[in-house]
């Protein structure tokens, strides 16, 4: 594993805080969905609240990016993980009150998603201002590997300390996290605009934003190298019908809960290699053979009769995911500049948090036509297909390459 971000203190600091608080954040989302079901028996309630965040995500998530420009991003980071840690204390007392309240906690979705909306531009525009330009992949694979970790973990930790503890604690666990990521961030540099002036932003700094998006093919390109990704490629909707249907003999828990579990582990034993990519300069190329394989891995994924060949597929599809998000950052974090950094950071979050949904859209639509197994698999090969006419049309990000060492 590549670690030589961490020899650089204050990114050290940012990293360690970053895992105990993915793990924290994983007890919170599985305690919302499970609080909700436990309530109203309803799985359609469950769908309801993950919508409910979505809006404002997006929209905060824009907005965000352009703060994240304008102002002090330490400043902003101690705002919002403040924000989120009292929210998880609402979250604990509602539960542990027997509030029992669906539009109350739906309103708290929302407050929280549109909180994480404007925390994430300021997290990752803060990277590059904490390690040199070379070692930019190897922040990404770093927080990446965090990430993906606390996706595996957080969730079994959830499971075994609901019957012990009750599910209220898990919310109230969050918050004491978050307690670590907020004196992370009190122990870090002040972040202020290069420029040395701290203003406003308003709607026009958004559209200065999507404007400098448009006039930078390099940007465009890795964000749309992940909705081809994501949009037709991501199967994840069809993880129930297939753990019911495509396995004959494998119990229908255990298998749903293995196609869950591999991409996480994938993208973790990436994460865990990633100093047998994170040296190569050819940034865009990597992009692309990275969504390229994870696209050829899904369409295995979704001809495989055997439960333990489609767990190996997904992991495979996990090692590839995890390589994209490396090098899609490093692009963003090296390719714009600090003063557009956190808008173009807002934009990658509401491309991360959206494409999975759409995905969700899209292969459900595409199963009564299709069939489960070949949605998936005909999605894999939409995705290697779109993103070599789009490596094709574009030759200069072929060619781009990052920072030298």
């Amino acid at each position: 594993m590549d670690t030589r971000p961490l020899r650089h203190r204050p990114y050290r600091r940012l990293w360690t805080s970053t895992i105990v608080t993915a793990l924290g954040s994983q007890l919170t989302a599985v305690a919302v969905p499970k609080q909700i079901y436990d309530m109203t028996g309803s799985s359609v309630w469950v769908g309801i609240a993950s919508i409910s965040g979505l809006a404002p995500l997006i929209v905060f998530a824009l907005w965000g990016g352009a703060i994240a420009d304008t102002v002090d991003r330490r400043r902003m980071l101690l705002f919002t993980n403040s924000g989120i840690a009292l929210l998880c204390v609402v979250f604990w007392l509602q539960a542990a009150l027997d509030v029992n309240s669906i539009p109350l906690l739906l309103v708290l979705v929302a407050v929280q998603q549109a909180l994480f909306g404007m925390n994430m531009p300021a997290r990752t525009a803060s990277v590059a201002r904490l390690v040199p330009a070379a070692e930019l992949p190897a922040a990404g694979a770093l927080n990446s590997t965090v990430m993906q970790g606390g996706q595996i973990a957080g969730p079994m930790l959830a499971g075994a300390l609901i019957p012990l503890l009750g599910l209220p604690l898990l919310y109230l666990f969050d918050a004491i996290a978050l307690c670590a990521a907020l004196y992370a961030v009190w122990r870090l540099p002040s972040l202020p605009p290069l420029s040395g002036v701290a203003r406003r932003a308003g709607l026009a700094d958004i559209l200065d934003g999507f404007r400098y998006l448009a006039t930078h093919r390099l940007l465009m390109v890795s964000m749309a190298a992940d909705v081809i990704a994501m949009v037709f490629g991501m199967p994840r909707a069809l993880f129930p019908q297939l753990a019911d249907t495509a396995f004959p003999g494998v119990n229908e828990n255990f298998a749903l809960g293995m196609l869950y579990a591999a991409i996480p582990i994938g993208a973790l034993l990436g994460g865990l290699l990633s100093g047998t990519f994170s040296h190569i300069r050819r940034h865009g190329l990597m992009l692309v053979i990275a969504v390229c394989a994870w696209g050829a891995a899904i369409a295995g994924f979704g001809m495989s009769s055997s439960l333990w060949l489609a767990v190996v597929f997904l992991g495979v599809a996990g090692v590839a995911d995890m390589v994209s998000m490396v090098f899609r950052g490093a692009i963003l974090q090296a390719a714009a500049t600090d003063e557009m950094r956190g808008r173009m950071q807002g934009v990658h979050t509401v491309v991360v948090a959206g494409g999975p949904r759409l995905a969700d859209l899209l292969h459900g639509v595409a199963v009564p036509v299709a069939g489960a197994s070949a949605a998936v698999a005909g999605g894999g090969v939409l995705v290697i297909v779109a993103m070599t006419v789009l490596a094709l049309a574009v030759p200069a990000f072929l060619r781009y390459r990052g920072p030298a060492r």
